[in-house]
Order: structure tokens, then sequence, then C-alpha cells
């Protein structure tokens, strides 16, 4: 089952940390946000590979915004 990644809160991308087809572990992290000057890495809940990547640096984003979907 795939695991969508989603933004919790109003940020702006500041890194993408992984490429479409890389193999991720539970609590790997796969973007970076920015959120009122804190940098927030944004974390898998589930092992498996990167199939998407939804966002690009700069992005703004709004809490329930697709970021990665993992399968």
């Amino acid at each position: 089952m795939a695991e969508e990644v989603k933004a919790e809160m109003v940020s702006t991308v500041q890194e993408i940390l992984v490429s479409v087809g890389d193999r991720v572990k539970v609590d790997d992290p796969v973007v970076m946000l920015e959120s009122m000057k804190m940098e927030i890495p944004v974390i898998v809940e589930s092992a498996g590979t990167v199939s998407s990547i939804n966002v690009k640096p700069g992005d703004v984003l709004q809490p329930g915004d697709l970021i990665a979907v993992i399968s």
C-alpha cells in the first residue's frame, strides 16, 4: 500500500532529499521544509520506494498538500 507524504503546516520547500526510485526506510527524511524560520524534516512512516515527488524547492505548501508517494 502506498504512503502519501503530506504537508502538516504552511511551509516552504527548502530541499528535496530523495529522488524517484530511491529506497527509503522508516524515519528517513524525504524533504526539508522551512516554516517560521525553522527547518523541519519530513520523514516517512513506512519503508518502500519513492514513486513520485510532487514538489520542488521554493514551493509554498498548505496543510494536506501532497509532497511525495512511497510505494
